[in-house]
């Protein structure tokens, strides 16, 4: 009886054990920031010195960043619509934001956004701007 009883308790371990490997995976899996785009069109009536908008939403889980990125030839207006995310441009320091506030990131400069948060989401809408379609609209420059 005590081996059935010592071979159930390693079993239910095990159970449980897999339960939580699964759950931290599956966070890990969801760690990076969720982009959807919601416009991109091209604008009218601006003398081509802004050809294309595109719009889109960036959702930021607890701790996750984008990585150190560039957009060349497009400027970028980050509006925080939920939680507090930092900006941060590469030389020039951080900036944190919080809910309702926004910041401009001019074109060409390195910079990230994160959520500093351990347990609330970050959620941004994101406004590109650029002169040059011909040009990839995101560079990351290092992870």
């Amino acid at each position: 009886m005590q081996i059935i009883r010592r071979e159930f308790l390693v079993l239910s371990g095990l159970a449980v054990a897999a339960q939580s490997i699964a759950t931290i995976a599956q966070a890990q899996a969801q760690a990076g920031p969720k982009l959807t785009q919601i416009l991109r069109k091209d604008l009218e009536g601006q003398d081509h010195l802004v050809q294309e908008t595109v719009v889109s939403i960036v959702e930021f889980p607890p701790g996750a960043a984008a990585p150190w990125h560039m957009h060349p030839g497009a400027q970028e207006l980050l509006h925080v619509i939920e939680g507090n995310l930092t900006v941060e441009i590469e030389g020039k320091g951080s900036t944190l934001l919080k809910a309702g506030e926004a910041g401009i990131i001019p074109a060409e400069l390195v910079h990230l956004a994160r959520n500093e948060s351990a347990s609330a989401n970050g959620k941004a809408l994101v406004v590109h701007s650029r002169a040059a379609k011909d040009k990839p609209l995101i560079v990351v420059v290092k992870k």
